[in-house]
């Protein structure tokens, strides 16, 4: 009888950097955000414009950013409220770099 393999949990974002190519003059260019988690793992995705705003957003808000590996997914945590306490965490750090 094989074992089952629990998923992936999301885990904690230590860093998030961005990258932003100019596109043509009146166009938006494109981004690549890095995300790094608390394990030192290293994930890039390419979101739209108006993504990396609500993302930067979120970022510099008091929340708990959680990167889910398995479902490409960024949980922002304690928007209002608080679900996940803070305990040993730390916010991301956000570095934003122009290519």
């Amino acid at each position: 009888m094989s074992e089952s393999r629990k998923p992936a949990l999301p885990r904690p974002v230590k860093n998030l950097n961005a990258n932003w190519a100019a596109g043509s003059d009146g166009e938006d260019g494109t981004f690549q955000v890095m995300i790094v988690t608390n394990d030192d793992e290293h994930y890039t995705v390419a979101p739209s414009p108006a993504a990396v705003t609500a993302l930067i957003a979120l970022s510099k808000a008091n929340t708990v950013l959680l990167w889910d590996a398995q479902n490409r997914s960024l949980i922002a945590a304690n928007v209002v409220g608080t679900w996940i306490v803070p305990a040993g965490l730390a916010r991301a750090r956000v570095d934003l770099v122009d290519d």
